[in-house]
């Protein structure tokens, strides 16, 4: 898998985007989640960048990282489409975005996910990320998984 940065806004980025949302509508009933659509300029450099992942000609996983704070950095939008998972390719593009947000200054990435997404929180966890309480937009979200890793 190449991975190359993008703009968020992107016709590519926003298929990948348009299928992540659907898999969470239904992962989850019918409830679209407690972060809202993140503005495009929040993954600009220099305070974040967004990253998709091409396999060929074809775009199979994305990512970005934003602030959160001055020393720590959200991920957001993480996806791998499904008939590209199993290859190792989630494990390649959190590297990658872990890349950008030391690059970019922060110490800290922190991040949102559900609690049906048991593969994701396994992803997470077994790349070092420890449960953190609910931040932001997801306090009152019983379904969110908040995490959060200090960067090395």
């Amino acid at each position: 898998m190449e991975i190359r940065r993008e703009n968020y806004g992107a016709a590519v980025v926003q298929s990948l985007i348009a299928a992540l949302g659907t898999e969470l509508l239904e992962r989850y009933q019918g409830f679209d989640g407690s972060g809202g659509e993140p503005s495009p300029s929040d993954f600009e450099p220099p305070e974040g960048a967004f990253l998709v992942g091409w396999d060929g000609e074809e775009p199979v996983a994305c990512g970005g990282v934003c602030c959160y704070d001055e020393t720590t950095a959200e991920l957001r939008r993480m996806y791998v489409r499904p008939e590209a998972r199993g290859r190792g390719l989630s494990r390649a593009l959190l590297g990658a975005l872990e890349s950008e947000a030391r690059g970019l200054g922060y110490a800290f990435v922190r991040l949102e996910t559900g609690d049906r997404q048991p593969e994701a929180i396994g992803l997470y966890v077994s790349s070092g990320y420890l449960p953190i309480p609910r931040f932001g937009p997801f306090v009152d979200d019983e379904r969110s998984v908040c995490l959060e890793k200090r960067l090395g």
